[in-house]
């Protein structure tokens, strides 16, 4: 057959199509390139990845996000960690198996840890899989920290009066219990040490303490802690743990030139009041830097929200289904042109090369 006709071989039945050259044909294997259907899907899909280019503020605006929750996640890891050492040190996590939660005040660095790293760190995985669930739950987390501090801020403003009367009360209550818990004892010796005090409003406040009031029988009986000393050895390095003992059976002369008679509450207060711009401007610090948390994690989800929605508009791209080529019969070789025959053996189909007079041999 001469190049340009058309072989009847080749006829198209009612459900088959001719088979494409480019991707099954030996003729056209040589081509550069991908076949038609995946050159037009590889088109496809870079226009809909160049319809959304990552652009430098959204790409800055996800490092920002990512790396101040990292920071944030490994506080709270940090704090955690530290709570959970501090209640196994004192064997509350055993004390407590089984039953209610330990009134200690290491459960609540536990709890701030465990909240503020598991809000930190959904926005951390958030902005790094541009996962916009886990960016509002990260929004919703930090809004009710918010929410809280905004209540506790306004609360202590209202009972600020009633705050600092009860200062004394909250005192004695703690000079009471001051050999029951390791963390209470430091806290009360760190406030005497730093405000050079001793007790709540007097040094006689101690007498509250089953240990050291001067009626028990113990070995501590009108003693005072190594805390209350005035003059501490070793130029403040260390403290006289002797000083204190016997203090308490003293008159206000005898004791003055061993121990601080002044009670904390009055200088407690006083510190409050020369420190109440610090105090207000670290919560108004904190406040800010998660309001800011809060308007970066938004515009972030936007911002992927619009990628989404452009992405979307184009439409998946499919690959168009094979056609199915139309079956040769058997013909001899030399009733066939030299095309048809090499695009026989292209797509498998036998060919028989002999003439019709042995054919039958």
């Amino acid at each position: 057959m001469e190049a340009g006709e058309r072989s009847p071989l080749l006829a198209q039945g009612a459900g088959c199509q001719e088979a494409p050259l480019a991707s099954s044909s030996p003729l056209t294997a040589r081509r550069a390139g991908p076949a038609p259907w995946e050159d037009q899907a590889w088109r496809a899909g870079l226009r809909g990845v160049l319809a959304c280019p990552p652009s430098a503020g959204s790409s800055c605006l996800k490092c920002l996000v990512f790396l101040t929750n990292c920071l944030f996640s490994l506080l709270g890891l940090l704090a955690l960690a530290a709570g959970l050492w501090g209640l196994a040190v004192k064997g509350s996590l055993g004390r407590s198996c089984g039953g209610p939660l330990p009134a200690d005040p290491m459960l609540g660095l536990v709890l701030g840890g465990l909240a503020v790293s598991a809000v930190s760190l959904a926005g951390c995985l958030g902005a790094l899989c541009e996962n916009a669930f886990l960016l509002h739950c990260f929004s919703g987390g930090v809004l009710a920290f918010l929410v809280l501090e905004a209540v506790a801020g306004a609360l202590v403003a209202a009972l600020w009066g009633q705050l600092q009367d009860g200062l004394e009360h909250v005192l004695r209550e703690a000079i009471t219990h001051y050999q029951d818990d390791p963390d209470l004892c430091f806290l009360i010796d760190q406030v005497q040490l730093g405000l050079q005090c001793c007790g709540a409003a007097s040094y006689q406040d101690w007498q509250r303490n089953p240990y050291f009031n001067c009626s028990s029988a113990r070995v501590q009986a009108c003693r005072l802690p190594a805390s209350c000393c005035i003059d501490p050895w070793e130029d403040g390095a260390s403290v006289n743990d002797q000083c204190g003992f016997g203090a308490l059976g003293l008159g206000e002369d005898g004791a003055q030139r061993r121990v601080h008679l002044e009670g904390c509450s009055p200088q407690l207060r006083q510190w409050l009041h020369s420190n109440i711009g610090a105090i207000g401007s670290c919560f108004i610090t904190v406040v800010t830097v998660q309001g800011a948390e809060v308007l970066l994690a938004t515009q972030l989800v936007r911002a992927l929200a619009v990628c989404k929605g452009a992405a979307g508009r184009l439409g998946p791209s499919t690959r168009p289904p094979d056609p199915v080529p139309c079956p040769l019969p058997k013909r001899a070789a030399w009733q066939v042109g030299p095309k048809t025959r090499a695009l026989g053996w292209g797509l498998g189909l036998q060919v028989s090369l002999s003439p019709p007079g042995k054919m039958s041999e």
